[in-house]
């Protein structure tokens, strides 16, 4: 028997409820009834699973994209769900606010807190933000479209008519998109284009294409050629719009220091502020600058011969740097090398005993889809919670088309050494694994709301823990890149909130990237066009690596002699990608405060499910390199 994705939803939703019925009956059956707590604990449980279904209704792409079916057809008018957000937002505030967090077991309070979160974000990003005014990517929808095409959850049949089915609202939607872009940024309106172009192409050729290979018969395909032709037309229309109402005096991709504070607040969801941030940031530097000045100059009579040192300590740390960055795979073997190398990792974690891997789950190493392009050269694609036995894939910028100058100045960033220190972020133990054990966390919460700091911290994290646990044979040159590679996660935070706070210049941020952070050109070039397309996501590397390692910290000093590293890291990663300071509170409870096989345990058991449900893990948003 087929069981669709959507079928197994209502099982696990029948799991639950059962559950919170098969307790009662066994309290009853004791002589006992549920105490005050444990009922609020079910209430918030069954809230959670109608709070996702009105999720998933609004935000069908959403819910498409971490495998969750139901709306895969519908494509809700971007007016028409503005409205519906806001007052989803305003509805369910009010009804958390009837559930009293403190009652809550560990797991519930997390989720509580990521929901209203989530809640309050919404009316924030209507309300203040109205990004949906001046951000034409707001309106790219060809991921959803891509998703449903790509991705073997049902039959072709099944798909194309999902694909079909959501295509009749696409020339209504884009002249709706129209009626609500006012002022638009110049540089998120060249991106928009740029995405929206190459995106055509999923409708126009990729779906045609699929259309050939499947059994709908030769009538209906006919049909659905036609509208996919209609609905391509729409897109590019739309882009041909945004090229007439392009001004060079649109408003300005800098966020400004409130916007940019109350960002940080939401999405970052940090212990810190983000004048905090920012300062810890400025101060790692330093310290990096200092460790990176004594390797150089260790490394200097190997590599740099009888060449006579410069008096400038950071000239010295650039040379060094510019010899290591000469040795990279050629364009045309990138993505290979990349390949090669992930068994290596693997390996390497398991000879470490890092962390246990699932050899099980498939990592697909591709080309970047046109429709993702012009943000970052690589990125990991995870699948959804709903959805956790689907492929990931690690995304790879292409160099094709690139003049030898600007391929050169990129292959040299990314060379053999931070190739190694990128797969290690990108992949193992970073984001593909982090997203493993998350696909194996009870809540779908933490997964749906999953926080993009501790994603992105916890594969800064991994970074250095494999240099630490040997990775490189403890070569000096090693920690030499890993330490420039630190040094773009530290100057991004600082480069983020100087650009969109503070008014930094592009000639200042191109400083900064090239003489202190020691890139080469065409990379600062890239991410000064990233930070003006983004804010506060830059933020997110920095902020959750220093998270989790102040907590790391003060766990050792809690464990005392009984802590692992290996331990230490399974159970940080098993709460989900939820927010550094939730798991931090659940983490640093006292062996007196924690519940011993009692009643919040039970209710932990009792919220899993079965075992072969879908309980949680993946990510909405594509995971991006820094």
């Amino acid at each position: 028997m087929i069981v669709t994705q959507r079928t197994l939803y209502k099982l696990l939703l029948t799991a639950i409820c059962g559950f919170t019925v098969l307790s009662a009956c066994k309290k009853d059956g004791m002589g006992g009834e549920l105490t005050q707590e444990e009922k609020n604990n079910e209430s918030f449980t069954r809230y959670e699973g109608k709070f996702l279904d009105e999720l998933w209704k609004l935000n069908p792409d959403w819910a498409t994209s971490v495998g969750y079916h139901m709306y895969d057809s519908v494509l809700v008018l971007p007016s028409e769900q503005k409205k519906k957000l806001v007052d989803f937002a305003k509805n369910n505030l009010d009804s958390l606010s009837h559930y009293p967090q403190n009652e809550l077991n560990a797991s519930n309070k997390m989720d509580y807190l990521l929901i209203q979160n989530y809640l309050r974000k919404t009316q924030w990003t209507y309300g203040s933000l109205k990004a949906y005014e001046w951000d034409p990517t707001t309106y790219n929808i060809i991921g959803g479209f891509a998703y449903i095409l790509n991705e073997k959850y049902e039959p072709l049949a099944q798909r194309l008519q999902s694909f079909y089915d959501k295509m009749e609202a696409i020339p209504a939607y884009f002249k709706d998109a129209q009626k609500l872009v006012k002022n638009p940024v110049p540089e998120l309106t060249d991106l928009a284009i740029e995405q929206m172009t190459g995106g055509a192409d999923v409708i126009e050729k990729d779906f045609i294409d699929s259309l050939t290979k499947s059994n709908v018969p030769d009538v209906k395909q006919k049909l659905m050629r036609e509208r996919a032709r209609t609905s391509a037309a729409a897109v590019r229309n739309f882009t041909a719009w945004l090229k007439t109402i392009k001004s060079d005096k649109g408003r300005s991709f800098r966020l400004g220091k409130s916007l940019y504070d109350e960002k940080f607040n939401y999405e970052i969801e940090s212990a810190l502020t983000s004048q905090q941030m920012f300062n810890a940031a400025v101060e790692r530097k330093k310290k990096l600058h200092k460790e990176m000045i004594k390797l150089s100059k260790e490394l200097w009579p190997k590599h740099m011969g009888d060449k006579k040192m410069p008096s400038d300590s950071l000239a010295i740390v650039e040379e060094v740097i510019g010899e290591l960055s000469l040795k990279y795979a050629e364009p045309s073997q990138f993505q290979s090398a990349i390949e090669k190398q992930i068994p290596k990792l693997s390996a390497f974690v398991k000879e470490k005993d890092l962390l246990t891997m699932d050899p099980s789950k498939p990592l697909v190493v591709r080309r970047e889809p046109a429709y993702m392009a012009g943000v970052a050269g690589a990125s990991i694609s995870s699948p959804g919670p709903y959805e956790k036995n689907g492929n990931t894939y690690y995304n790879v910028g292409s160099l094709e088309g690139w003049d030898k100058e600007r391929a050169e100045s990129y292959l040299r960033e990314y060379n053999n050494y931070t190739l190694q220190i990128l797969n290690i972020h990108e992949a193992i133990p970073g984001h593909y694994t982090q997203l493993i054990y998350a696909n194996k966390a009870p809540s779908l919460i933490k997964s749906v709301l999953g926080n993009g700091a501790m994603v992105e911290g916890w594969a800064v994290y991994g970074e250095e823990m494999m240099l630490d646990a040997g990775y490189g044979g403890n070569e000096p040159e090693m920690r030499l890149m890993w330490c420039k590679w630190n040094l773009r996660t530290v100057c991004n935070a600082i480069l983020d909130y100087s650009v969109h706070a503070s008014g930094m210049t592009k000639e200042q941020a191109l400083k900064l990237l090239t003489k202190e952070a020691f890139q080469q050109q065409a990379e600062a070039e890239g991410k000064w066009k990233r930070v003006s397309v983004s804010s506060v996501q830059l933020t997110s590397y920095f902020t959750g690596y220093h998270e989790i390692k102040q907590l790391r910290e003060e766990y050792k000093k809690k464990m005392a002699d009984k802590y692992r590293l290996k331990e230490f890291n399974e159970k940080f990663l098993s709460y989900g990608s939820a927010a550094v300071k939730y798991i931090k509170d659940a983490m640093l409870i006292t062996e007196v405060e924690k519940p011993e096989g009692g009643k919040a345990d039970q209710l932990e058991d009792e919220k899993e499910g079965p075992v072969d449900a879908p309980k949680g893990g993946g990510k909405k948003d594509t995971t991006s390199s820094d």
